[in-house]
C-alpha cells in the first residue's frame, strides 16, 4: 500500500492515533493475518566466568554484553554453542563488533566469519543509529553466512520520525535481508522521556512506512506486557525476549508462556511461538 509524502506528513502530525492505528493494523493483517509470533530467549552473559543456563523451553540462546577481545568472543560463542544443543544462537550488537574489529585490526567480515565458525548463527541486533555504515555492515553479516536477528534503534531519533523511517525502508530495499525491525529505542534519554502515546504512534508509523520489512517487533522484557499488547493492535506482529524460564511458582496463569499467549489473544490475535530462526514451533 503506497502512501504519498503529503499523507506521511499528515500521519506524523496527527493526534488521531485510532485512525493511524487502524491503518497500520491493515498493513499488518495484509502481511500476517492474525498470526503473532513470539520467541522465548535465554540470555547468557558474555562474561566467561558466568554460568551457561539454557532452559529447555528456549527458542533462542542470546549472548548479551560487549566482548572485550576477539579471542574472548570466539571462546564464549564456542562454549555456548556447545551447551545450546541445536538451539538457535545469537550474540552481540553489530555496532560493538564493528568496534571490536577495529581494535583488533581485522576486517568486520573476518571477525564475523570467525564467529560463524565458532558456532554463531545470528548477530543479535544491528542498532542502525550506531553503525558506521549500515548498508555495508549488514551486507557483511550476510556475506559471512550469518543472519541478522533484528534491526534496532539505540536512541530516539529526531522529533519528526518520517525521514528516519523512510531511511529504514530505503536500507531494506538495498540489503533485502532485514527480517524484523524494532522501532522503539533501546535507551531512552531520561531528560526527554517518551510517553506511551509516542511509543504507540512510532510503532504504527513504522508499520505503515517500513512495509518492506516483514516484522515490526516489540521487546517484551524492555517495554513490558501492557505496551506490547497495545503495540500488537497498531502494527506490531512479533514479540522478542519473552522469558524462557517456565516458572510456575505463582501459578500457571502467571508463567511467561501463558502470559504472552494470553496477552496476544486479548489483542484479538493468534499466538505463534517461533525460534530464533523464525521457524514456528508446534504447540
Amino acid at each position: 500500500m503506497a502512501v504519498s509524502d503529503p499523507e506521511l506528513t499528515s500521519l506524523a502530525g496527527t493526534h488521531d492515533i485510532i485512525s493511524l492505528g487502524m491503518l497500520a493494523d491493515d498493513v499488518r493483517r495484509r502481511l500476517h493475518g492474525t498470526a503473532t509470533t513470539f520467541v522465548r530467549v535465554a540470555d547468557v552473559p558474555v562474561d566467561a566466568a558466568a554460568p551457561i543456563v539454557i532452559p529447555a523451553a528456549a527458542g533462542e540462546a542470546r549472548i548479551v554484553g560487549t566482548p572485550d577481545t576477539r579471542l574472548g568472543a570466539l571462546d564464549r560463542v564456542a562454549r555456548v554453542a556447545a551447551a545450546a544443543s541445536g538451539v538457535a544462537l545469537s550474540a552481540f550488537s553489530l555496532a560493538d563488533l564493528e568496534q571490536l574489529a577495529a581494535r583488533e585490526a581485522v576486517t568486520l567480515r573476518a571477525l564475523l566469519e570467525d564467529l560463524r565458525a565458532a558456532g554463531l548463527e545470528l548477530v543479535a541486533e544491528a542498532p542502525v543509529d550506531r553503525l558506521q555504515n549500515p548498508r555495508r555492515s549488514i551486507e557483511e553479516v550476510n556475506i559471512a553466512g550469518l543472519t541478522l536477528a533484528r534491526l534496532t534503534v539505540q536512541q530516539t531519533p529526531d522529533a519528526d520520525p518520517v525521514p528516519f523511517l523512510k531511511s529504514i525502508a530505503d536500507l531494506q530495499r538495498t540489503v533485502a535481508v532485514i527480517r524484523a525491525f524494532a522501532p522503539l529505542p533501546r535507551r531512552v534519554n531520561p531528560a526527554v522521556p517518551t510517553t506511551g502515546y509516542d511509543d504507540i504512534k512510532r510503532i504504527a508509523l513504522a508499520r505503515v512506512i517500513v512495509d518492506n520489512v516483514p516484522s515490526i517487533q516489540v521487546d517484551w522484557s524492555l517495554y513490558g506486557p501492557k505496551l506490547a499488547q497495545v503495540a500488537l493492535t497498531v502494527g506490531a506482529d512479533d514479540v522478542d525476549a519473552v522469558s524462557a524460564d517456565d516458572d510456575l511458582s505463582e501459578g500457571r496463569r502467571r508463567a511467561p508462556l501463558e502470559e504472552i499467549r494470553r496477552n496476544i489473544r486479548a489483542a484479538g490475535l493468534e499466538p505463534v511461538e517461533r525460534n530464533g530462526r523464525f521457524d514456528a514451533i508446534a504447540a
